[in-house]
């Protein structure tokens, strides 16, 4: 009876050290696209992935090594994660405003010119030779 129990003991051991190297090799991804990423929302995204998968992987962790503090370290890695993630996306909306009221305020201030207008809008008067 002792037997069964080791060996799931050591089969559980091998699937959390299979789903520890999955989840670092896709913390590693998700650090590329966050660095490639073409867009700062695939970078707030990818940030955002990669605390998640860290917190699993410090919840695997816990359970491999018995430790009940690793369980509180990684509902302080949550919070911290969830803050950083709100925090990226408040500087990056605030820059986005910024961009679109700078951009809205050159185009009030653009004026085209059509033929025959200067650069005011106001029609040229042509030299009509006295008769108006």
């Amino acid at each position: 009876m002792g037997r069964g129990i080791e060996g799931l003991e050591k089969a559980y051991d091998i699937f959390f050290t299979g789903a520890l190297i999955v989840l670092a090799v896709l913390v590693v991804l998700c650090l590329v696209r966050a660095i490639i990423g073409p867009r700062v929302a695939d970078r707030i995204v990818s940030v955002n992935m990669t605390g998640t998968m860290v917190i699993v992987m410090i919840a695997i962790l816990a359970l491999m090594l018995e430790e009940g503090y690793l369980a509180d370290i990684c509902l302080i890695y949550a919070m911290i994660s969830f803050l950083a993630v709100i925090v990226l996306v408040k500087v990056y909306m605030g820059v986005y405003l910024e961009g679109k009221r700078k951009e809205e305020k050159d185009d009030d201030f653009v004026v085209e010119k059509g033929p025959g207008e200067d650069a005011i809008g106001t029609a040229i008067k042509e030299d009509s030779g006295g008769c108006e």
